[in-house]
């Protein structure tokens, strides 16, 4: 279990961070091939050309 003072600490320690332009992932971002962008523009700067959007893949 982690105790952070500030929301901003949380992030930096616990989001994940795009694999193209190294921003930190707040909110859903985009999963394609086992990898995580900001946004689909990062994944297409990759290359990547099936992007997987995993809003609500919970959600049954």
């Amino acid at each position: 279990m982690h105790t952070f003072d500030s929301f901003e600490c949380a992030i930096q320690r616990m989001a994940p961070s795009c694999e193209h332009c190294g921003c930190r992932i707040i909110g859903h971002g985009v999963e394609a091939n086992g990898h995580w962008y900001c946004c689909a523009h990062c994944a297409r700067s990759q290359g990547v050309t099936e992007i997987v959007d995993r809003v609500g893949a919970g959600v049954r």
